[in-house]
């Protein structure tokens, strides 16, 4: 039985042969590698259940391939050997998310039963994570709500994450196209592998070509060298087309072959290179109409379209708003290390009255300005960028106003009870009610 398939990385060859020499014979399946560099391209062609690292390499030691091991594969143990005088790299490595470390020299069957646990645990991770994505248990920290068109959300993409079909996702700006993209990603099977995001309408025209099917030496003036285009780069994941509708109407046939094909051309080569990906595309707009209109390629739609998810705004889930609006303090407050601000009833009427043009999007950067003190603007973007630059003094004294105008509100306009529950004595808060020109609050 095999136990387990292991990369192993050093730049001294003859540690690494005998080190793979005892592992295979031990019954782990063993690639090696000479650099970083090396082992990063391995962990995109195939799937390993630990990682072996040296820390001193030249290039990127092995805190660096860490990191980026940790990017690609999230769930992968990694495992560094370090030197005497390394320990306290080696701690900070752990604490950087490394499964364990050996001191050179370290003993072979040391190795084996560390490789053995790493492999166990990294095995229980991604059951763990199956069962969570059966279950449909992540996806409420993803898209929480309780009102019907969520809670419909998540039953629509619990069972596509390990489904290998493409999607369209459509949906508003701000309504969570990216978050749907990643979960489908992250709790399906393709989790290990790359997810590779493009904006299409971020991306040249004159670059477009070259950056998402990639290029060949000499194709253009200026193409020095082979480039691996994004799709080739995201082989064993996931690619997610953001404002699909932007892609210019040339691209949009290349891209087209490429799906029903899976098969890239580098732009100025004639070989074929096989990807296997899974699409997922968003759009704000309607695809069917536009492809109708002749904005858009009606062939490359309905290739899209094997599945289309249709995000609801925020403004058809109002009774969301306020569970929303909580979650997103709590996740602000702990980023900044600030105290959870309280977060009263008639505050969570005014969010739920609110149109929310921005969806979740504006409503997440209304709770972090909440957290921060800062004054809510629930209008122009105009209006908020002056508040942003306003004196210290302008901004306390908003803050000031609206806790006070939320008291009274709270209390039916009675200042004596909206002082007490304020903490401050009624003629302080007299004279503050005058001061913010409140007075046509008290009832």
């Amino acid at each position: 039985m095999n136990r387990g398939a292991v990369l192993v990385v050093d730049d001294e060859a003859e540690l690494r042969c005998s080190a793979s020499e005892w592992l295979s014979l031990s019954g782990f399946s063993v690639v090696t590698a000479k650099d970083g560099a090396e082992a990063l391209a391995w962990l995109d062609r195939q799937p390993f259940e630990a990682l072996v690292s040296d820390m001193r390499m030249p290039g990127m030691d092995g805190l660096g391939l860490l990191d980026a091991a940790r990017l690609k594969r999230p769930l992968l143990p990694v495992i560094l050997l370090t030197g005497h005088g390394d320990v306290t790299l080696a701690v900070e490595a752990m604490r950087a998310g490394a499964h364990d470390f050996l001191e050179k020299p370290y003993d072979a069957d040391h190795l084996v039963a560390v490789l053995d646990r790493a492999v166990a645990l990294g095995r229980l991770k991604k059951e763990v994570s199956r069962l969570r994505v059966a279950a449909g248990g992540d996806l409420e920290s993803r898209f929480v709500g309780s009102s019907p068109e969520v809670v419909a959300l998540r039953g629509r993409l619990a069972p596509l994450c390990d489904l290998d079909v493409d999607v369209l996702v459509n949906g508003e700006t701000g309504t969570g196209k990216e978050v749907v993209a990643r979960a489908l990603h992250d709790l399906g099977k393709r989790r290990d592998r790359p997810f590779v995001a493009l904006n299409c309408a971020a991306i040249p025209e004159s670059i477009f070509e070259s950056e998402v099917f990639g290029h060949d030496r000499g194709a253009f003036t200026g193409a020095t060298q082979k480039r691996e285009g994004k799709i080739e780069h995201a082989h064993g994941g996931t690619v997610f087309l953001d404002e699909i509708e932007t892609m210019p109407p040339a691209l949009q046939a290349k891209l087209l072959r490429v799906i029903q094909e899976r098969v890239v051309e580098p732009l100025g080569s004639n070989r074929q290179v096989p990807v296997d990906v899974r699409f997922i595309a968003a759009t704000k707009t309607d695809l069917r109409r536009e492809g109708e209109a002749g904005r858009f390629r009606s062939d490359l739609y309905f290739r899209l379209a094997t599945v289309e998810i249709a995000i609801p705004p925020l403004r058809h889930r109002r009774d969301d708003v306020g569970l929303l609006f909580r979650h997103f303090c709590e996740d602000a407050a702990r980023r900044h290390k600030f105290a959870v601000p309280a977060v009263s009833a008639s505050l969570v009427g005014r969010l739920e009255a609110h149109d929310w043009p921005g969806n979740v999007r504006e409503l997440k950067a209304c709770a972090e300005r909440f957290v921060l003190g800062l004054p809510l603007a629930f209008g122009s973007v105009a209006q908020t960028a002056s508040q942003d630059t306003a004196p210290l003094p302008e901004r306390v004294a908003a803050f000031e106003a609206r806790l006070i105008r939320e008291a009274l509100d709270d209390n039916g306009g009675s200042a004596p009870a909206a002082s007490v529950s304020l903490g401050i004595p009624l003629r302080t808060l007299n004279e503050k009610i005058v001061r913010h020109g409140l007075r046509e609050m008290i009832g």
